[in-house]
């Protein structure tokens, strides 16, 4: 885990949660999953450089 920027105790409880439901999941499920985590965390980051670059204007 990253030292420098660690989760809070909600955080990690999320993160139980979260860890508890995937391991019930097949491969397909989790894939399909997998997939689109990773767009939503392309999403947050295009979000984030927007609102970077137009807060610099």
């Amino acid at each position: 885990m990253n030292t420098k920027n660690p989760l809070t105790l909600e955080q990690e409880f999320k993160l139980t949660i979260y860890r508890q439901k995937v391991n019930k999941l097949n491969d397909k499920q989790i894939k399909k999953h997998l997939i689109l985590t990773l767009k939503q965390m392309i999403i947050k980051d295009n979000i984030i450089k927007y609102f970077i670059k137009n807060s610099l204007s």
